[in-house]
């Protein structure tokens, strides 16, 4: 009996995304091996962090590389970083860094509850822009001599209004100022890892429990040298703000592990599974009176296919049916789209025989 069993919870059949409610994603033999295999030993965690961070550099192209016990917690560490700089005696005193260069820049329309780990370091944020749209102008008016950093969250969510990172690391330049780049769920493709760096973003920050199926308490830091320096000085083991965040031996190796396996694997043969599922699921539910098409890019601009499935004849409602789904046992969770008018089934993490009883319980629902 499953440890999920005897706490009479019901398991759940991903068909949605990556999220933290859920448990984020599963981990693979390899990583689960490699946490268990960290947990048998006591170990110097700065040793640790030193060669551990060296090979993820190495294998995501980076000068440097941070775990962290989350992408939130990578935000946190990494605000800090850009108010402290290596000044041990200002990351003691976080959040009150006893300094007026507090300031971070962020767009309007990339607001979201996540920048809450921003102002939890101390920093203050100065919104530039508007739901709709963001001038050059603005951006180089917010730019002062308080000014610590600027907040960049990557994703199609988060691109109507926002101007291009191009431009924002162009100014950023300009200032010399840091660009950090909230990347938690924009992979794959598998060159994000590098790609924000290569075009001059200071810092970016992966979740270690989504795509990259790592331990989903692990996140990623990754930039240059410099900086990721300064989120070490701010991070566990340290008694600085990240103290609270601490990530241990058995999340390190793992994420590690995970990293390792994700830039090795076939991603042409990923894709294509996606996109297989996805044209599977399309021709199983239209032959039912469904109207199902595919759907591209993934739910946060991720490069892969998923399938957004309208109610066409069915008679059913899309959040109804979606709530039937989520009373099957398996639980089985999908997204809906913003109206409300139609399901997105998510391929990332169905296995052939779970997208089987995804299509079973949906013709089950008729």
């Amino acid at each position: 009996m499953s440890i999920y069993a005897r706490l009479k919870l019901k398991t759940i059949i991903n068909a949605a995304d990556s999220y933290t409610i859920i448990g984020g994603s599963l981990m693979p033999p390899e990583v689960v091996q490699a946490m268990s295999e960290a947990s048998r030993h006591f170990v110097r965690i700065e040793e640790l962090h030193n060669e551990i961070g060296a090979r993820i550099a190495q294998f995501t192209r980076n000068e440097a590389a941070m775990i962290t016990s989350g992408a939130a917690a990578g935000l946190a560490i990494a605000t800090a970083a850009c108010l402290t700089g290596m000044d041990a005696d200002i990351a003691k005193r976080l959040p009150l860094p006893g300094h007026d260069r507090t300031e971070v820049i962020i767009h309007r329309c990339q607001r979201s509850g996540f920048d809450t780990a921003v102002r939890q370091a101390g920093a203050v944020l100065v919104e530039i822009g508007n739901d709709d749209a963001t001038s050059d102008q603005e951006l180089e008016q917010a730019i002062n001599a308080r000014t610590a950093a600027i907040i960049y969250l990557a994703g199609t969510r988060y691109e109507r209004g926002a101007l291009p990172l191009d431009k924002m690391i162009a100014a950023a330049g300009r200032h010399g100022i840091p660009v950090i780049v909230d990347a938690a769920a924009q992979l794959p493709p598998v060159d994000n890892l590098w790609a924000f760096t290569q075009a001059g973003a200071a810092m970016v920050i992966f979740s270690g429990g989504k795509t990259l199926r790592g331990p989903q308490s692990s996140g990623l830091i990754v930039g240059r040298k410099e900086w990721i320096a300064a989120c070490r000085l701010n991070g566990s083991p340290n008694t600085a703000i990240g103290r609270p965040m601490k990530t241990g031996k058995e999340e390190m190796a793992g994420l590690l592990a995970a990293v390792e396996r994700y830039v090795g694997l076939d991603h042409a043969a990923e894709r294509a599974r996606h996109e297989r599922f996805t044209e599977r699921i399309c021709q199983h539910l239209n032959a039912l009176g469904f109207e199902a098409a595919r759907e591209y890019p993934g739910p946060t601009g991720q490069d892969y296919a998923q399938a957004k499935v309208g109610m066409g004849t069915t008679g059913l409602l899309a959040g109804e049916a979606k709530k039937g789904l989520e009373a099957a046992d398996p639980v089985i969770m999908t997204g809906i789209t913003g109206d409300g008018q139609a399901l997105l089934i998510n391929p990332l993490h169905l296995t052939e025989d779970e997208l089987e009883v995804v299509l079973t319980e949906i013709e089950r629902l008729l």
